[in-house]
């Protein structure tokens, strides 16, 4: 199960055969054809060639969907003797994630001549030699494999000489130049012939050393190696210097002709450098570094010679013992670098490629990463391992991740090796904007400026990039039957609430409006949130006068009776302010008066009462000035002027208050009344017949109004006193009074005998019943 996600990510694989050494270009084969694959998705999909290694030998033509060569290729290089010869590839497609196997098998071509390790070759032979002597000769190399192999050798000319071949036990030939005629030194001292190896390619190769042969004195013994082929294994780690094998070699003559000495004769494929023998004892040592990866077994050829100029041959074979010095690659065959957060559980983000060099357990690996992260490693076939996703990620927790992948062989000790990726998540629009609170309160002061800043709110989006881009306006609705957006607008970058127009309190004090915050993506989110705004009241209104009624005309004036007792309520001043709160607190002042000895003002509720009784002293005629002022900052304050008839009777309080207003009125224009002073003593005589006819028409009336009462019909004397505010309400009028009087046929020398108040409705007047109260002298009741 742990396979099946990169199993079906490998869709195919195809074999081609192609001869070494062709040239750049030269097609291999037809991929797209022989995988089953679309050119436009070869195109499409960035195609490319993944080579263990890292070795680029192919290209390939997405154009035409081909594989063709991109580089000489050289057969003995890549494989040396191993046949068949197979260089595997990898066709790695993106989006999705597809790969395609390709073997392809190098064929090799007779490009490599038969080669000897010296281009001459000098042999000492003792003329006592017999014939059948052998003398071995070094082996030519072909690194050619099957028929272009090394075939036979050819020796030119054979008057004394001819070969020898041996097969060894190892599989290899040997060959000796084997004597066929005794030599004779004093008739010729040296001997030169050629040495022929042949392949069997075709064309054939062939190559070519020179002997020359050196005909020395007799010595009729040649020295023996006690072994063809010596065999050893060392590790490729081991010590420069250390011993490897010892060969030994006999000689069955004696003393000088006796003595054998030991030489390399050859490497494989020349690393003499790596090996040193002891030309006396014969023990070869270590003389370089080895290393399995490289060469995995050596073949030395190690020549015994004696001073009479025999020799023998033997080939020493040392195997390298691998030893867990490579640490495990990690290569990245395909990986991405950022993956949307809404990506399902199995989503592929990278296919890893892992090698080690070395070989059995060393070159084991496992792989793995860390167990906090949401991501599994997955193994398949051919070491790769594909990178997934475990969970669904959210970028909102983790934006970015470092993802370290560790690679370890089963080698003892075991080696180690790490990359880290780093993989971001990318945003998608998952979380609606969210305000601080749902419900704010905002303050304006009233009489602003149109376009004034007066309130800030935000939201937040966990979102990131455009998805996390606000954008804030207010829900359209209607407040008295205007359009919100009249009153206010708001800054829809930066959610300021601006106003739109001046705000008057007291027209409206409270509204509200809602305000959506609007994301940017797509499908957007939004949120809403409510603000109450409230009007801030100034003191912008100055105490408007209920009572007494301030008009142009002459205001009538308040009674006091003379007989009224200490804290007589005279009148009450009855003031608003439009405003509110500490605006719209009143205090009522005097600040002037006739007598300031007669009468208080209650400073809170607007009482003008008298402190003491009234005496024959006092003026009948009072003026008081009072000023009534709010509690705002700066305060604001209106006047008003209330004219108090000091009296016994009615009649006798209008005639005081005509007087009064006629004093006032001079008062106010001194030099008017001057003028008038002489017209009005001329106009004496004629006012004092008129007033004597007033007088007997006023006795004919009252007699008439005595009658009436008799009756229940009471004439309604049209005089209107205070019109006295509830003390307990809100500071305005609740009620209207007005007074009816009824007079007896002697009230001229009486006070009124009766009074009750009737409701007043327009400008009607609704007679009351009969009165219940009679007193002499001036009577009220006040309901």
């Amino acid at each position: 199960m742990m396979q099946k996600a990169l199993l079906q990510l490998i869709k195919g694989e195809v074999r081609y055969s192609i001869s070494e050494e062709m040239i750049a270009g030269s097609l291999v084969g037809n991929v797209a054809k022989d995988l089953g694959l679309d050119i436009l998705r070869l195109k499409t999909s960035r195609a490319r060639i993944f080579t263990e290694g890292g070795m680029e030998y192919f290209e390939l033509n997405a154009n035409k969907g081909t594989l063709v060569v991109k580089d000489r290729i050289d057969r003995e290089q890549l494989c040396a003797q191993i046949t068949p010869c197979f260089l595997n590839l990898q066709i790695v497609l993106e989006d999705p994630i597809e790969f395609y196997h390709v073997a392809v098998e190098i064929v090799d071509v007779n490009d490599n001549d038969p080669m000897f390790p010296n281009k001459n070759i000098k042999l000492e032979i003792s003329e006592a030699s017999m014939p059948g002597a052998r003398f071995a000769l070094l082996s030519a190399i072909d690194y050619d494999v099957g028929l272009n192999a090394l075939q036979t050798y050819t020796l030119s000319p054979t008057d004394n000489f001819n070969l020898k071949i041996r097969k060894q036990s190892d599989g290899s030939s040997s060959i000796d130049l084997l004597l066929v005629k005794q030599l004779d030194r004093e008739n010729q001292e040296e001997h030169v012939v050629l040495l022929t190896a042949v392949d069997n390619g075709s064309p054939r190769r062939s190559g070519t050393v020179e002997i020359r042969i050196v005909v020395l004195d007799a010595n009729d013994n040649a020295p023996i190696f006690t072994q063809d082929v010596y065999k050893t294994a060392v590790k490729e780690n081991v010590l420069i210097g250390s011993g490897l094998i010892t060969v030994t070699a006999t000689d069955a003559d004696k003393e000088l002709y006796g003595w054998v000495t030991y030489s390399v004769t050859h490497v494989t494929d020349n690393c003499g450098d790596l090996f040193e023998i002891n030309s006396t004892s014969g023990e070869i040592k270590v003389t370089g570094q080895l290393d399995y990866e490289t060469f995995k077994k050596y073949e030395i050829t190690v020549q015994a010679k004696d001073t009479g100029g025999y020799t023998d041959s033997c080939k020493v074979m040392v195997d390298i013992i691998d030893v867990n010095d490579n640490i495990p690659l990690i290569t990245l065959m395909s990986v991405s670098s950022e993956i949307p957060e809404d990506s399902g559980p199995g989503t592929v983000i990278a296919v890893i490629n892992v090698q080690d060099k070395d070989s059995g357990k060393n070159g084991q690996v496992t792989c793995l990463i860390d167990d906090n992260i949401p991501f599994k490693l997955k193994p398949s076939i051919n070491n790769l391992y594909s990178l997934e996703t475990g969970v669904l990620l959210d970028r909102e927790i983790t934006s970015q991740y470092n993802i370290t992948i560790y690679a370890r062989d089963e080698g003892k000790p075991s080696l180690s090796s790490s990359i880290t990726l780093s993989l971001g998540v990318k945003d998608v629009n998952d979380n609606p904007p969210k305000f601080e609170q749902q419900h704010y309160t905002a303050y304006i002061t009233e009489n602003n400026s149109p376009g004034y800043s007066f309130f800030s709110l935000r939201a937040n989006d966990d979102d990131s990039g455009v998805n996390s881009k606000l954008y804030y306006f207010i829900q359209d609705h209607f407040i008295q039957n205007i359009s919100v957006s009249s009153y206010i607008s708001i800054n829809s970058e930066e959610g300021t609430l601006c106003s739109v127009r001046s705000f008057d309190y007291e027209q409206f004090n409270r509204f509200q409006v809602s305000v959506i915050a609007k994301d940017g993506g797509s499908p957007s989110f939004s949120a809403s949130a409510i603000v109450d705004i409230l009007v801030q009241d100034q003191n912008d209104n100055a105490p408007q006068i209920l009572f007494p009624v301030q008009n142009k005309a002459s205001t009538g004036p308040e009674i006091l009776p003379r007989t009224a007792d200490v804290g007589y309520l005279v009148t009450k001043v009855v003031a608003v302010d439009k405003d509110s709160g500490q605006n719209a607190w009143l205090s009522y002042k005097l600040i002037k008066s006739t007598d300031q000895a007669l009468f208080k003002l209650g400073m809170h509720n607007g009482e003008l009462r008298t402190v003491r009784e009234v005496t024959e002293k006092d003026s009948t005629r009072q003026t008081l000035v009072i000023s009534v002022e709010d509690n705002g900052q700066p305060a604001q304050s209106t006047t008003v002027t209330i004219n108090v008839a000091v009296t016994d009777s009615f009649p006798q309080a209008l005639a005081e208050f005509n007087d009064l207003s006629q004093e006032v009125t001079g008062e106010a224009d001194l030099t008017f009344y001057l003028v008038l002073a002489l017209a009005i003593v001329s106009f004496l005589f004629l006012t004092f017949i008129v007033i004597l006819i007033t007088f007997k028409i006023y006795s004919w009336r009252r007699s008439r109004l005595f009658k009436a009462c008799s009756n229940g019909n009471l004439p309604v004397i049209p005089y209107y006193p205070p019109r006295y505010a509830d003390v307990g309400g809100t500071g305005t009028l609740r009620h209207v009074y007005n007074y009816e009087v009824c007079l007896t046929t002697d009230s001229g020398r009486s006070d009124f005998k009766y009074i009750k108040p009737v409701l007043h409705s327009g400008t009607n007047l609704i007679m009351g019943e009969t009165p219940r109260k009679k007193k002499k002298g001036l009577n009220f009741l006040i309901i």
